[in-house]
């Protein structure tokens, strides 16, 4: 369900699997507190926000459906409207940090002549992700925009993170469902990664930040060469032939078009301030 929450500190979890780990981190630490909530649980929700102050909210498939398809977006819907539901129910929740995705900002069938490039104005279109059946785009757009729906008629401080692709293991798969569509994004200039620090750095920093407000598109990393396109195939599929080298092809440069300037901005005055690779400007 949702990784953290705070004041006090907890942790809520819904994958067995991550009990082991959680409980290490909480074992000598008085403020973590470990709850096992679900989701699809209203009252374990309740019970996990209980007198905390901000929750950090990102959604997971279910085990026994861990695979994007056209019936993950009601699965994903109900979650979240689950959660804010409860939030709102929590009168000492403060704000809350909800991780989206970028494919929840751009696909459009509009994304080739979108000259101004993309920011967190931009929303993916609906009709156009179920008609090239880009199922994580959907799910998380339909998500977000439920949820968005909802924080405001409850009058919940709710701010979200579109987030690139986390290049960061086990995240960093050939199975990811993120990677539907990559092709398209990398030749229209919006194929966007980060790393796990640069994330977890600007969630904390929107959540501590009273000026944050709306959505943030949150990476730092534009793939616009080919040969960094080839680099993430290379680590997607390690034991694939790699194509032969190109000399024209290396030194194609994809004109950017998406922006991440008001995260930037947002961070220029947090502690490790925005982490910007050598493709952004």
């Amino acid at each position: 369900m949702a990784p953290a929450s705070f004041h006090p500190i907890s942790n809520t979890f819904r994958n067995h699997n991550c009990e082991s780990q959680l409980n290490g981190l909480a074992r000598g630490n008085k403020k973590l507190k470990i709850f096992h909530a679900d989701p699809f649980d209203y009252k374990s929700i309740i019970d996990a926000l209980r007198s905390c102050s901000g929750l950090f909210y990102t959604f997971e498939p279910p085990e026994d459906q861990p695979t994007y398809d056209e019936f993950m977006t009601e699965v994903e819907v109900r979650a979240a409207q689950n959660v804010l539901e409860a939030c709102a129910q929590t009168e000492t929740i403060d704000k809350v940090v909800f991780t989206s995705s970028a494919t929840a900002v751009i696909c459009r069938d509009d994304r080739k002549s979108e000259i101004a490039g993309f920011d967190e104005r931009h929303w993916s279109d609906l009709s156009f992700c179920r008609k090239f059946k880009l199922w994580h785009a959907l799910s998380k757009t339909q998500a977000e925009k439920t949820t968005w729906a909802l924080a405001m008629d409850r009058g919940v401080n709710m701010v979200s993170v579109n987030a690139g692709l986390l290049t960061s293991p086990p995240d960093l798969s050939i199975k990811n469902p993120y990677l539907t569509g990559a092709a398209e994004f990398y030749e229209d200039g919006v194929f966007v990664t980060v790393d796990l620090n640069f994330l977890v750095d600007a969630h904390i920093c929107i959540y501590e930040d009273d000026s944050s407000y709306g959505r943030y598109l949150c990476f730092n990393h534009v793939v616009k060469r080919h040969r960094d396109a080839i680099e993430h195939a290379s680590r997607l599929t390690p034991f694939a032939p790699s194509p032969p080298p190109s000399f024209d092809q290396d030194m194609k440069i994809i004109q950017r078009t998406i922006s991440n300037k008001k995260l930037n901005k947002l961070m220029v005055g947090f502690e490790s301030g925005p982490q910007l690779d050598g493709n952004l400007v």
